[in-house]
């Protein structure tokens, strides 16, 4: 269930992980780092889906061990020369064997899953973990934010049934 592009949060700004090198030990650390479980496969060439914005790390040389993907070797936080067909993506097996890192330091990291049939996708940004914070949603190959308007709890537990978050 926790499963998609890895996309990471540097600076304020959401961008993608080249899959230069990219592999199984790496996508061990975004499981981990999310809380979503062992990894089970690291897709590349966008497996599920192009992202927008920077590309925000490239050459990731994770061992699997360390807590945060901010953590392991790679070539340098800033916009890489890598095509979006080539982002990063990541395959777990969702049972929560690892707590969510509460409180790190270093970038914000998120799982952006493929869409389901006729729903979009969405993500919560600007708070600790994988669910919790602002709701945001994908249009048109943009992020936006959802108005509250008439927003309540039956609403809030279809994106937390949505993200896997309960």
């Amino acid at each position: 269930r926790c499963a998609g592009r890895v996309e990471v949060q540097h600076g304020g700004h959401w961008g993608t992980v080249c899959d230069d090198d990219w592999g199984l030990p790496d996508a061990a650390v975004v499981c981990r780092q999310l809380g979503c479980g062992a990894a089970l496969a690291a897709p590349s060439g966008a497996w599920f889906g192009e992202g927008s914005g920077p590309i925000w790390l490239n050459g990731l040389r994770c061992r699997g061990t360390e807590e945060r993907l901010a953590l392991c070797r790679h070539r340098g936080w800033r916009p890489h020369v890598c095509a979006h067909e080539e982002d990063a993506s990541a395959v777990c097996s969702g049972g929560l064997r690892y707590p969510p890192t509460h409180g790190s330091q270093g970038p914000v990291l998120a799982l952006t899953p493929a869409s389901l049939p006729g729903g979009p996708t969405v993500r919560l940004v600007g708070a600790t973990g994988r669910c919790a914070g602002r709701l945001e949603i994908f249009h048109a190959g943009h992020w936006g934010t959802v108005c509250d308007d008439l927003w309540g709890l039956p609403d809030a537990e279809v994106v937390c049934r949505q993200l896997g978050c309960g």
